[in-house]
């Protein structure tokens, strides 16, 4: 899959693909202005919290540096069937954001096509999964306290300005779940400065960083979001064999009974030998293909057929292609699919990530596609999802070439 964003970035920090994610602080600037506005606005960030059922902690406001109380943004309405939700307060919120306070909105990927398809693009490009929170700070306000993150952070200035330290870590590769806690900040301030719209940052898991608009004036704004990268570790493929050893009696019985202490060696010998059936990048590929989307708009066959749609694969990482003489299997999403050899060049278009229009298509693409869709690979291309593609990446028709709309 070919994003402008992803492309950008990598340009922008001077990346060769993404090996470079988790390892070094790294800053630059988008060169291309016109990507900020496709991906967020401060009113459409607005609007998409408007238009939604929203709770804390996924919608935060601050004033000061302090976190203020959900009911003093949150209200609960009832609706004309007497059930009551919870949505923001658009009045309480433009108080907030007036008097110099800042709104935070987690996982927009979940609301907005065009973040969601931003996620898709950068999870297919590392290999990890990816989700994008974004903050919106008006006038001199302060931001977060110097904190870490559990994860890798791409940090994108959309509008306004903010003022960030970068400090580096003070235990390597820290988590939250942890055998020590890592509360004392790292004296080492990597960097000291003000981001402007375009500037790009990533800040790598467990390096310290706060973000103020202190001193910035009553006047301005500052809208940022940043993609979280959360990249599997040592611990995480322990867990995975945890799991993997639950099938199997022996890992499930008594270490002691009335029999006595159970044989060190044979269950020492059996962990040894689940190690090397599962090592990590054995779990990293069945981790791959075992996701299944997110999202997925479903194929209603009442609603009539694919024939003169597009669809776009919606898996979480590329699917992996397997050919041989007689066959091709697809797995990805939690499944595997056999095709005849012959489905090869159809199931490379229509999993390329790529929107593929179906006018025009013959026959067998479409039966392609409505499978690939029926089993969740694959989604129609509906009037909101094309927006988050539109202008970001090509699409694709049915020969395999850029359409006229891309």
């Amino acid at each position: 899959m070919e994003h402008r964003l992803v492309s950008g970035i990598e340009k922008a920090l001077g990346w060769d693909g993404p090996g470079s994610v988790g390892t070094a602080f790294a800053r630059g600037t988008l060169a291309d202005p016109s990507l900020l506005t496709r991906l967020m606005t401060p009113y459409r960030l607005l609007e998409t919290i408007q238009r939604r059922h929203l709770a804390n902690p996924q919608l935060r406001c601050y004033a000061d540096g302090n976190e203020l109380h959900p009911s003093s943004y949150l209200s609960t309405v009832v609706n004309r069937r007497r059930q009551a939700v919870s949505q923001a307060d658009m009045a309480a919120l433009g108080v907030i954001l007036n008097n110099g306070g800042t709104i935070v909105l987690d996982s927009v990927d979940t609301f907005d096509p065009t973040m969601e398809v931003a996620c898709r693009a950068l999870g297919w490009w590392s290999g990890e999964l990816v989700s994008v929170n974004c903050y919106l700070a008006v006038g001199d306000t302060d931001g977060f306290h110097l904190h870490w993150d559990d994860h890798d952070v791409i940090a994108v200035q959309l509008s306004g300005e903010k003022s960030w330290e970068v400090r580096g870590p003070s235990r390597p590769v820290p988590m939250y779940r942890d055998a020590e806690q890592n509360v004392e900040p790292s004296e080492d301030v990597v960097w000291s400065g003000t981001m402007v719209a375009g500037d790009v940052m990533h800040i790598p898991r467990g390096w310290w960083h706060t973000a103020t608009r202190i001193g910035s004036g009553n006047e301005g704004h500052s809208l940022h979001v940043t993609f979280g990268i959360t990249k599997r570790t040592g611990v995480t493929w322990a867990n995975f064999l945890s799991d993997a050893a639950r099938a199997d009696a022996d890992f499930r019985a008594d270490l002691e009974n009335t029999h006595g202490p159970i044989n060190d060696e044979y269950l020492v010998s059996k962990l040894a030998d689940l190690v090397r059936a599962n090592p990590p990048s054995s779990y990293l590929d069945q981790l791959r293909v075992s996701a299944p989307p997110q999202r997925h708009m479903p194929l209603v066959s009442s609603f009539g057929a694919l024939d003169e749609m597009a669809v776009v694969a919606v898996t979480e990482f590329p699917p992996n292609i397997t050919v041989s003489k007689e066959a091709v299997q697809v797995a990805a999403g939690g499944k595997k699919l056999i095709f005849h050899a012959r489905a090869e060049e159809g199931l490379r278009l229509l999993l390329s990530g790529h929107p593929v229009s179906l006018h025009g298509g013959g026959a067998d693409l479409k039966a392609l596609a409505a499978h690939l869709t029926k089993e969740g690979l694959c989604a129609p291309l509906t009037e909101g999802l094309s927006w988050g593609y539109t202008d970001l990446v090509p699409s694709l028709n049915s020969f395999g070439g850029l359409s006229t709309s891309g």
